[in-house]
């Protein structure tokens, strides 16, 4: 598989240093551009269709993590090079998709572009396809309080569950129930269960996703029809859920 990638590191000396590896080590990668700071590096995430950004933390004017806000839902997997290793947690909330430390090791570099392709192939597999999830039962009942008491319903029952503030509408096929819990509040509740967070304001039943659609991070239509847009940054926890 080819993967689209850009550069974006502000010393020259480590931008050469990483494309003579790419080159030489990674003939899957195909280079389409260098970026030395944010406002370039934007410009060419909006101009090509990528798969990959190479990606520094430190640079002027800003860092990685101000370029991936400026981006939004991006479609494309990050690779963070960096001499710094207090970044990592930090990376990791990104969801970036591999962490490398300068001096760059050349294995480390192959499993980091490995992994990279393993995720773009997956959900290559998975665009547009009958989805079959890994989990194909759900045992369990959760309590739903209500003003004048609660009300107890089968996990197995929800399709999804959508943000209001700090409500939580429930929808159960055609019929909705709205919580005065936060959505938060119902990942947590049902994180024993397979449900997945695909947006800041979603989480659904991964046994009623019946198709992917590749995208800006994606979108996935539920069993009644529903389309609900997948973040970039969660969708590799997505598809971990199928086969």
């Amino acid at each position: 598989m080819q993967l689209q990638t850009i550069i974006v590191e502000d010393e020259e000396i480590s931008r050469e240093i990483l494309k003579k590896y790419v080159g030489k080590y990674c003939p899957n990668v195909h280079i389409v551009g260098e970026a030395s700071n944010i406002e370039d590096a934007l410009v060419l995430i909006r101009n090509h269709e990528l798969d990959l950004v190479f990606l520094d933390v430190e640079m002027p004017f800003g860092n990685a993590f101000d370029l991936l806000e400026k981006v939004g839902d991006r479609s494309f997997e990050t690779i963070f090079v960096t001499a710094y290793d207090h970044y990592a947690i930090e990376a990791l909330n990104s969801h970036a998709s591999y962490y490398l430390l300068k001096p760059i090791s050349i294995d480390e570099l192959i499993k980091a572009v490995d992994h990279v392709v393993s995720i773009k192939t997956k959900e290559n597999s998975l665009s547009d396809a009958v989805l079959s999830p890994k989990i194909e039962t759900i045992n369990g009942k959760i309590t739903i309080p209500q003003q004048d008491g609660f009300e107890v319903l089968n996990v197995a029952e929800i399709v999804y569950c959508k943000a209001d503030d700090n409500y939580t509408e429930i929808y159960i096929n055609d019929s909705k129930i709205v919580v005065s819990k936060t959505l938060k509040y119902f990942e947590e509740t049902l994180s024993q269960y397979p449900f997945a967070r695909v947006h800041k304001s979603y989480l659904v039943n991964v046994n009623e996703v019946v198709k992917y659609k590749k995208g800006k991070g994606g979108s996935v239509v539920l069993s009644n029809g529903k389309e609900v847009m997948v973040s970039s940054t969660k969708k590799a926890n997505l598809l971990s859920y199928f086969k």
